[in-house]
């Protein structure tokens, strides 16, 4: 099933999470939520989630604003997501057991690539209602 991609109104649905997503982690990080609202981390990877998957749809529509909707083209934006998903959870490890002292945490890192995949995936649905 092909789909017409609007390019300029994807990207600007794409500027309007990717503002969310940077306006939250300020707020965040201003007022402490991450440290006193235990969901948090988990909003912000789902939004970081739906902002690569649209940013990976953008990207793939590039040359050509039509996309065929199939199993290929839902791989590699979920697959997108996840490896991008991965290396910040790398960085996050990093940072936290060499800057910060912090110890890894394997719980919070799979809930973390969790919500990166769940908002991976509302942006193919997003993708798939249109």
């Amino acid at each position: 099933m092909d789909i017409l991609i609007d390019r300029k109104r994807l990207f600007k649905t794409l500027a309007f999470f990717t503002i969310l997503l940077f306006v939250a982690n300020y707020l965040a990080l201003k007022f402490y939520w991450y440290y006193s609202i235990w969901w948090s981390d988990m909003l912000m990877h789902f939004l970081g989630g739906i902002c690569l998957g649209l940013f990976l749809i953008w990207l793939l529509s590039y040359k050509n604003s039509s996309l065929e909707i199939n199993l290929r083209l839902i791989c590699k934006i979920f697959l997108g997501v996840f490896f991008i998903g991965i290396f910040w959870e790398l960085y996050e490890v990093l940072f936290n057991n060499i800057i910060a002292q912090i110890p890894f945490d394997a719980l919070d890192t799979i809930h973390d690539i969790f919500f990166d995949l769940s908002g991976g995936l509302c942006a193919i649905l997003y993708l798939w209602k249109k």
